[in-house]
């Protein structure tokens, strides 16, 4: 579904922060990116949609050429992104969040009926959906920001570290909510610090490292990767 090819990407003049990149997704799986701070991965979402061009290197999305569009064009081909730090409004309700994530959407009834679908993986979005963003807790919050993304009805998930600032209680629960996402026929790319987490729902991953890819596999391949345990301590 989407495929990096030999992606190298940098800021402006500065050193180069993504080297000779080149991973696969598949269609209906989860398949994470894994890495301690300051490895890349955030950087990597940003080349994906265009937030960061790449130096060089092809990115593709369905088979189609995707590193020359302009990012809104980007997402109007079905990729949701749910960026690290949640990014809501938070003086607005959580049901004007999930509207604002329906925002091609102009029928009202649609919305409304993505919204209640939306209420049936996230409950507890049901119960605060007319209380303010600002009031939700971390974990609700970071529920809602997911639940923004899916408003699009999107093909694909980028998640950027969403499990980021939770408690050990609410990123369980998070990451079983990715995983009925997933169930629901979304494809997820999943970037993550919390190694254990993603290896538990995703069906494959790779590993970076100071902007290199350093390990791949499936999910039991890198359970049991000293490479992977190296990265994490070295950065």
């Amino acid at each position: 579904m989407l495929r990096l090819e030999n992606i190298t990407t940098q800021y402006d003049n500065s050193v180069i922060v993504l080297r000779d990149i080149s991973l696969k997704v598949k269609k209906g799986e989860i398949t994470c990116i894994l890495g301690s701070n300051g490895a890349g991965k955030t950087t990597l979402l940003k080349t994906v949609t265009n937030l960061v061009k790449p130096l060089q290197g092809q990115i593709y999305f369905e088979d189609k050429r995707i590193d020359h569009l302009k990012t809104h064009q980007i997402i109007s081909l079905g990729i949701s992104v749910v960026p690290e730090g949640r990014r809501l409004f938070p003086e607005f309700t959580v049901y004007e969040n999930l509207r604002i994530g329906a925002f091609s959407e102009k029928n009202l009834a649609v919305i409304k009926n993505r919204a209640e679908e939306l209420f049936r993986v996230f409950p507890v979005l049901r119960e605060r959906q007319y209380q303010l963003a600002e009031t939700l807790s971390g974990g609700e919050q970071g529920m809602l920001t997911i639940a923004r993304a899916l408003m699009a009805l999107p093909q694909m998930l980028l998640l950027d570290e969403p499990s980021l600032g939770l408690a050990p209680i609410m990123v369980r629960e998070l990451f079983k909510v990715v995983k009925r996402i997933n169930d629901r026929g979304v494809t997820i790319l999943l970037i993550e610090q919390n190694a254990n987490k993603s290896l538990s729902i995703a069906s494959r991953g790779y590993v970076l490292q100071k902007g290199k890819i350093v390990a791949e596999g499936t999910k039991e391949e890198l359970k049991h990767s000293e490479v992977l345990r190296l990265a994490y301590l070295k950065g």
